[in-house]
């Protein structure tokens, strides 16, 4: 970090803590847990390579990387929840005890990611793995931020059709889709 940036910190920390603290509050209830998000955000936007000349500045960026910081975690902990029920979804003779088989679930997980697309695999380890940001992730593999996103995404969906891990299909038909056109196309 350049001195700049410090002096931007240490202002934002010293002025703004309570304000981004309370926001934080407000998504995840918990003080605690609210204190962690808003070290995580600070770490999230400062690491990087933002550089920032204003605490109004630094502070927008660290209220938004609270809100991903909270999707990432609901989404993060949905998966985890997703994993726990199919691993108690299985009869007791045939789940694995974690100590005689501690590599069964792994196996599948490493044999599911070996499926992936190289990018689409290198996505998913850095962005859930290795807890990288999407825009620590661009920087690291060369990639728009977009496109991270888009081989994260493409690559968890592979993921949970290999790992039979997806959400089961609501009991209803899709409803179709009919486009109608517009005002100014309909008068020719």
């Amino acid at each position: 970090m350049t001195r700049r940036s410090d002096d931007v910190l240490d202002r934002l920390v010293r002025d703004r803590y309570p304000a981004l603290l309370a926001r934080a509050r407000l998504l995840v209830h918990d003080p605690t847990a609210a204190q962690d998000l808003v070290q995580d955000a600070l770490v999230a936007t400062f690491v990087g390579r933002a550089r920032f000349t204003s605490v109004p500045a630094a502070e927008q960026y660290v209220r938004r990387a609270l809100a991903t910081r909270y999707v990432d975690g609901l989404r993060r902990r949905g998966r985890e929840r997703l994993g726990v029920e199919r691993l108690a979804a299985l009869p007791a003779d045939v789940a694995p005890d974690p100590a005689d088989t501690p590599t069964g679930l792994a196996d599948e997980v490493e044999a599911a990611l070996a499926a992936l697309a190289p990018r689409a695999r290198a996505c998913v380890v850095l962005r859930h793995l290795e807890d990288l940001s999407v825009r620590e992730t661009a920087a690291l593999l060369h990639l728009s931020e977009g496109a991270v996103k888009r081989y994260t995404s493409d690559g968890v969906r592979a993921l949970g059709d290999l790992l039979g891990a997806r959400p089961p299909a609501p009991d209803h038909p899709e409803v179709p889709v009919h486009l109608v056109p517009a005002q100014e196309d309909r008068r020719g």
